[in-house]
């Protein structure tokens, strides 16, 4: 398939591509801007930013991944056009980039859906003197626009599965055009590299995943360290569950509390399970399956509400055999809370969420068996001593509880964790390094 088919697959697809956002964004109960003029790439007032580095970080996970880029631009005196395609994603850039927003030096907008005029409009208007698009977002009429605008392109922190790669050469050769464009590449991982390579793009280099550059939240992470501390029980987090997962899990502590009841013992005064839904558009899903398993619950917004830290927020969960993480923007408070972290996202198979963060907090983490998105980090994680892989909710449950009667392994497993982080650092230098050369 060349471009000219490709854009009119599109155009016939848009009906229902519109119609699927739109139900996305009323299902998150979030401004979308489905049908707004910047989706289309046409906007009211002329661009505030000049010669702006042009930064996508398509939804939640990237916008939490390029934090660290955006900041050492930013710091390196840039100004940064930062776009996003979901609400969340949006979200967390308006939150980390506050100050930067305010003073004027970033400016955050919906990247324009992938037709030719809408992406030429965008270019155009904000003239960015160069692009970085952050892990996997490679739309055809996008990268067509930027050549013909001669703005400099970088794919950074790249991965690309076995199953992008078959899906990508099966559509041809206007995505081999559009890796072919890239000025520069930078992969997480050799086998990301070569896989890149056989997609079509060239002189990809190897400079890491940004995950590994996050930097958790100081005081979040001292806040959740002093709440654990004044908790009369241990935490097992379950972090980022997705699409199905909740209710897996919540079936699955409802069990773990029969059984122990059943030999005698309360687990509710020896643990609490804190239940945190990836998505806000879940949090009120999940809290109508704890209320149905008859499972004693409170929202994190509500120790919010009572004074964070506080004794009636530590009061309030007293009854609680669940926390229910309804914030965004707190996974360093979750972290440090705990003693075993179980990243979902990979019970059911979606792929797998990123475990990294809870390392670097010196968390030991339980994953399940789907974890293709972050395979290779995975795979490290478990072969430093980090990380185990568990088959279901109710082993990686049973795991966590074993885990929490042996402190001497749990110290064994933070402190590889922080360790394997640690030695990981620095792809953000090196992307930073590399735009340095191809920029205007």
């Amino acid at each position: 398939m060349n471009r000219f088919f490709y854009t009119a697959l599109i155009r016939g697809l848009t009906p229902g591509l519109l119609g699927w956002m739109a139900l996305r964004a009323r299902r998150s109960d979030g401004d979308w801007g489905v049908c707004s003029g910047a989706r289309f790439g046409r906007y009211a007032s002329p661009s505030p930013l000049t010669a702006p580095v042009w930064v996508h970080a398509v939804s939640l996970g990237e916008m939490r991944a390029a934090q660290p880029l955006v900041q050492a631009l930013l710091d390196q005196g840039e100004a940064v056009l930062l776009t996003h395609m979901t609400v969340t994603g949006r979200a967390e850039g308006a939150r980390a980039f506050a100050q930067a927003i305010k003073q004027g030096k970033l400016v955050q907008q919906w990247l324009p859906y992938d037709f030719p005029g809408a992406t030429c409009r965008f270019m155009a208007h904000y003239r960015p003197r160069a692009g970085i698009l952050i892990e996997r977002e490679v739309w055809p009429n996008l990268l067509a626009a930027a050549r013909y605008f001669r703005v400099p392109m970088m794919l950074a922190s790249a991965r690309f599965s076995d199953h992008a790669l078959r899906q990508s050469l099966r559509i041809g050769s206007v995505m081999r055009e559009a890796y072919g464009s890239f000025d520069a590449v930078y992969a997480q991982t050799l086998h990301d590299a070569q896989r890149l390579e056989q997609a079509g793009a060239s002189a990809v280099r190897v400079s890491g995943n940004f995950k590994f550059d996050v930097a958790p939240a100081a005081d979040k992470v001292q806040r959740g360290r002093a709440f654990a501390a004044d908790l009369p029980r241990k935490v097992i987090v379950i972090a980022s569950t997705r699409e199905g997962e909740d209710e897996l899990f919540v079936r699955a502590i409802g069990r773990q509390m029969k059984r122990t009841r059943a030999q005698g013992s309360n687990l509710s005064e020896k643990v609490m399970f804190c239940l945190i839904p990836r998505h806000p558009q879940r949090f009120d899903e999940a809290a109508e399956l704890l209320d149905k398993a008859g499972l004693p619950y409170v929202r994190r917004s509500q120790l919010i509400a009572a004074g964070d830290c506080s004794s009636t927020a530590l009061h309030t969960c007293a009854e609680a055999t669940v926390l229910l993480g309804d914030t965004l923007g707190e996974m360093p408070w979750y972290y440090a809370l705990c003693q075993v972290a179980i990243v979902a996202g990979s019970f059911a198979p979606l792929g797998g969420q990123n475990l990294i963060e809870a390392c670097a907090i010196g968390v030991p983490v339980l994953v399940g068996p789907h974890t293709r998105n972050f395979e290779q980090a995975v795979v490290d994680a478990m072969d430093e001593g980090a990380a185990l892989r568990t088959t279901d909710p109710d082993a990686a449950l049973q795991t966590a509880l074993q885990l929490l009667d042996d402190p001497q392994r749990l110290a064994r497993m933070g402190e590889a964790g922080a360790h394997w982080v640690q030695k990981h650092t620095g792809a953000v230098a090196r992307v930073v390094m590399g735009l340095n050369e191809i920029k205007k």
